[in-house]
């Protein structure tokens, strides 16, 4: 590897809920280092996606979506947010093809003025739209605003436009070393992994205020003592209400059956073996806003 011909930095991805932050992400990896899902706020930590080529390194921070936060959580998740921007060598503002600025924008590019960073408009989901030529507006009202280093339309279900980004994203970092191991694809740990799969497969099987009131904690792995080809993962479901946990759990179990059912597949891929997956559900009243039971459950003012 040449120094001073290889590429490495570092890129935060940030935007309001549900833009596609965490799905381009694990796109550019070409590893799921991020949940998914319909729901809003489903990123809560900063996340270290890194992409290695025999060209660059490119480790991108999928960062929580930015919104009007009503609770203790919340307000750090935002403020994770905006501290993922210290530090990297270029912002991506990722949106969606809208007709008029959403005030959510508005506000994080306000904030974004301070920075000295190139910033690139990045407008995912272009799929959506009916007509190629309404991405114009679009693109009008947002540059209106900010001085954008650059422009970019994309899919990344449809994989539209990603390589013209990736190559531009390459032009403003550094030249340097790699920070990370060729193998090394995110900066958790497996049990954060884990915990992170179980909470999406329960953000995609319940509704309403169930998803947003969960957090997911991997008590312990260890190899099985009956069969050392796998490994017994157990792992605790907290939820705020009593009510929350009669859900979770399901009538005759069957909730959390399809939970548990659902994760392995996702535990195995992490682990690299065949799993053993127990669950509990525990209620730990208003937790959100208690910043000591915050804390316990990963979600420090540091590392949320």
């Amino acid at each position: 590897m040449q120094i001073d011909t290889y590429k490495s930095g570092f890129v935060a991805v940030i935007g309001r809920p549900n833009v596609g932050k965490s799905t381009f992400v694990n796109h550019m990896v070409g590893k799921k280092v991020a949940i998914i899902s319909n729901k809003p706020q489903t990123t809560r930590n900063r996340i270290l996606g890194i992409h290695t080529t025999d060209r660059a390194q490119i480790a991108f921070t999928d960062t929580p979506g930015i919104h009007k936060a009503s609770t203790e959580l919340g307000r750090r998740m935002v403020h994770a947010s905006y501290e993922a921007t210290n530090g990297v060598d270029c912002i991506l503002f990722m949106t969606t093809p809208v007709k008029e600025v959403l005030r959510g924008d508005e506000i994080i590019l306000e904030n974004l003025k301070k920075t000295k960073l190139p910033v690139f408009l990045v407008i995912n989901k272009v799929d959506q739209l009916k007509r190629w030529n309404d991405i114009d507006l679009t693109i009008a009202k947002y540059t209106s605003l900010y001085p954008f280093a650059g422009v970019y339309p994309i899919s990344v279900l449809e994989k539209k436009n990603l390589e013209h980004l990736y190559e531009d994203i390459l032009t403003v970092l550094p030249f340097g070393p790699k920070y990370y191991p060729d193998e090394m694809t995110s900066d958790h740990s497996n049990r954060f992994l884990i915990g992170e799969a179980i909470r999406e497969k329960i953000l995609n099987l319940t509704h309403e205020e169930i998803p947003h009131s969960i957090a997911c904690v991997v008590d312990d792995i260890k190899v099985c003592i009956d069969n050392s080809s796998y490994q017994d993962v157990y792992a605790t479901i907290y939820v705020e209400r009593d009510s929350q946990k009669k859900i979770i759990i399901g009538k005759n179990g069957a909730m959390i059956k399809e939970i548990k059912e659902k994760s392995i597949g996702d535990i195995k891929k992490i682990l690299g073996s065949k799993v053993h997956l127990e669950l509990w559900v525990k209620v730990k009243k208003d937790w959100k806003d208690r910043p000591n039971d915050l804390s316990n459950l990963g979600y420090t003012i540091d590392n949320v």
